[in-house]
């Protein structure tokens, strides 16, 4: 990079001798011509899918996609993708990414900072040092098992996925193959998450109340009770939370290492 005097008051110039790219007056040139595309632009996503879950309300959702195999899922695409040929090849696949907005965190404006929950709500990290929902674009990225693709059906093609960390009815803005030998970074430094502790809690739930629960859904349930749905920073043993789930409304409480369900109602 060569930077020339500010002659006869003309600006500086920004020369790049390999490329023949440099600036001026504000204006990037080639060869003495502006390069296109000078305008700012903006990309429009379009949703593409929507996915269906097990959860109608953010609390109780599994922190990150994968900590619950358990959980089921459907992607249904938007009748403008609801295209066989689309997902030809998909199958081969074991994972998928999803691409997808936090549809409940629409917000004028952003912040810098943000409280990550995992760490009491007390200490701000940067929002890019985060998964934190607000964000100058509110976009989510999931890893998901892919269970089974179904390419023609009433509703065009579905795809069947495990593991999923989504609200019912968020939109799904993109679908690409996770591929191991690219995606997979076994050395891969976490962060503050590599200083949080992932301890599961001991569950008990009465055989009345789990019975309750459809058969295919129950150790699905009791996998994301193990998590400890509550927030971090709230340690009240005698408070009773509750947690919608599979058109379930779930109520427990929690403390010293153990979770303890007290309900299970329509």
């Amino acid at each position: 990079m060569r930077k020339r005097g500010n002659r006869g008051g003309t600006d500086l110039l920004f020369k790049n001798r390999q490329f023949g790219f440099w600036k001026e007056s504000g204006v990037w040139k080639k060869e003495g011509k502006p390069v296109a595309n000078q305008k700012k632009e903006h990309l429009q996503l379009k949703q593409i899918a929507v996915i269906h879950t097990d959860f109608s309300e953010k609390f109780g959702i599994p922190r990150q996609s994968g900590l619950v195999e358990g959980l089921r899922a459907e992607v249904v695409f938007a009748p403008e993708y609801r295209v066989p040929e689309a997902v030809r090849g998909l199958e081969d696949f074991s994972h998928i990414w999803l691409i997808w907005e936090f549809s409940q965190a629409r917000r004028e404006g952003w912040s810098p900072t943000v409280r990550p929950p995992r760490l009491g709500g007390n200490r701000r990290l940067g929002v890019f040092a985060t998964r934190a929902p607000f964000r100058p674009n509110a976009l989510g990225l999931s890893a998901v098992r892919l269970e089974a693709v179904e390419p023609d059906t009433p509703r065009g093609p579905i795809l069947h996925v495990s593991g999923a960390d989504l609200l019912d009815g968020t939109p799904i803005y993109d679908i690409k193959p996770y591929i191991p030998y690219a995606d997979a970074i076994p050395e891969a430094s976490g962060g503050f998450t590599d200083r949080v502790d992932r301890l599961l809690l001991a569950v008990d739930c009465p055989p009345d109340l789990l019975e309750r629960v459809p058969p295919e859904k129950r150790e699905a349930l009791l996998a994301v009770l193990a998590q400890d749905p509550r927030p971090s920073y709230q340690e009240d043993p005698d408070r009773v939370y509750g947690m919608a789930f599979a058109g379930l409304q779930v109520r427990f409480t929690a403390g010293g290492g153990r979770l303890r369900v007290v309900d299970i109602s329509k």
